[in-house]
């Protein structure tokens, strides 16, 4: 499977479904929503209380409550415990591998560029059987349920649901192999779509609608996700004459991934000059004149970035990296104190740890070089190559240097890794 890590899509989902996880007592730091890239139509909950939400399925949704809809569903199966039956199961299976790596290593920055709007993990193996994913209808059922109790604790409409529902109805009639994904997985039938609709005309915030920031915020996710990954499909989805934020965001978008920067550079001014403090604009500007070889001028967006979004290790990664790649002394420590702040929430990051590693070379810190490929290794999982480097870390490394007990963890983590195998 393919993992994209968006910050701007990841805020969005956290932002509309954090009224949900909490009506559903649940803490919303615990969930972990997780895009990936894939054409078929699904979403589904495993190992733990992670969401997994499939990029034709987010590209599918028509507005922000028929995301929400599915969110709430599958924010059901967590409340329910329907996960608890597929641990056994899990154990031997390679998704177990996947969730390890997924949400173990937690994000990429691909090729070692500071591509944190479009960063992806790849992950070499396939998806378990799909039964260990799959629900029984009544489990269905009672997901449905509590996901529109927790919507009307909201004081939101389970409209989205019902109309998600709606578009999937004739699935049960097909054969299976032609059903999408979602319906495999999540037993459709019309008994399941009459109660939801029952529920939607009985319910006192049936005509409650989400505020208009936010569905502009799913139109902006659309229109991104197009411009990055059918960046042809985009620029005529979203031609010249349409004036709208979102259709000039996604040609820009496209632009860049078609390398016509200078085109790009031009859309995102206009943007900027409407919306001079959004980040998102701001980080797509930074990449695009870093990979432009403008380092020097990716500075200025970038810094501004780490500055209205201040906790997003993957874009804390993003500036350190840019001031590194300046080779300008004088920015090295700068570009160590992002760098250490981005592993603060994003630990697991093999390119930041290696990003570090320079930079401390650059000062000449042998003993912390050692250390910082030695994590690099471990969240490759290189367990034999991380034990290495972190004794080398040891003999390198002052008497009383913190880092020596970290680097200690580093061999007794991979170890215990080894073992697992």
């Amino acid at each position: 499977m393919t993992v994209i890590r968006d910050v701007e899509i990841e805020t969005y989902l956290q932002d509309l479904a954090r009224p949900v996880f909490l009506a559903a007592g649940l803490n919303p730091a615990s969930v972990r929503m997780v895009i990936v890239r894939d054409s078929t139509l699904n979403a589904y909950v495993a190992g733990g209380m992670n969401i997994f939400l499939h990029t034709a399925l987010l590209r599918s949704t028509d507005d922000a409550e028929q995301l929400l809809g599915v969110i709430a569903h599958e924010t059901g199966h967590i409340a329910g415990g329907h996960l608890t039956r597929g641990t056994a199961a899990m154990k031997n299976a390679s998704l177990q591998a996947i969730l390890s790596m997924v949400l173990g290593v937690g994000a990429a920055i691909a090729s070692g560029n500071p591509n944190a709007g479009a960063a992806v993990i790849t992950g070499g193996q396939q998806i378990a059987q799909r039964s260990i994913l799959s629900f029984s209808r009544a489990q269905e059922g009672a997901a449905d349920a509590a996901g529109m109790s927790f919507l009307d604790r909201t004081r939101m409409t389970s409209r989205g649901l019902k109309e998600f529902l709606e578009k999937l109805g004739n699935q049960e009639l097909l054969p299976v192999d032609r059903q999408v994904e979602y319906a495999r997985t999540h037993p459709l039938t019309q008994d399941r779509i009459n109660t939801v609709r029952r529920h939607v005309e009985r319910s006192p915030w049936a005509k409650a609608r989400l505020p208009k920031a936010m569905k502009e915020r799913h139109a902006r996710m659309k229109a991104k996700l197009l411009g990055y990954l059918q960046p042809d499909a985009a620029l005529l989805r979203y031609g010249e004459k349409d004036s709208r934020v979102n259709a000039r965001y996604a040609r820009a978008i496209a632009l860049y991934r078609k390398s016509d920067m200078q085109k790009a550079l031009s859309l995102l001014d206009g943007l900027l000059a409407e919306e001079p403090d959004n980040p998102w604009f701001l980080e797509l500007k930074g990449q695009i004149l870093f990979e432009s070889g403008r380092v020097r001028e990716a500075i200025a967006p970038y810094r501004r970035v780490v500055e209205l979004v201040p906790k997003a290790g993957l874009l804390q990664a993003a500036y350190g990296h840019v001031l590194l790649e300046t080779h300008d002394p004088a920015l090295v420590d700068e570009a160590i104190l992002y760098l250490e702040q981005s592993l603060k929430t994003e630990p697991h990051v093999p390119a930041t740890w290696r990003f570090l590693a320079t930079a401390w070379g650059e000062k000449n810190e042998k003993g912390l070089v050692a250390y910082g490929l030695a994590e690099e290794a471990l969240a490759k999982a290189e367990n034999v190559t991380a034990r290495r480097l972190a004794a080398r870390a040891i003999k390198l490394l002052p008497k009383g240097s913190p880092y020596i007990l970290r680097a200690q963890d580093v061999i007794k983590q991979a170890r215990e890794n080894e073992d697992d195998r």
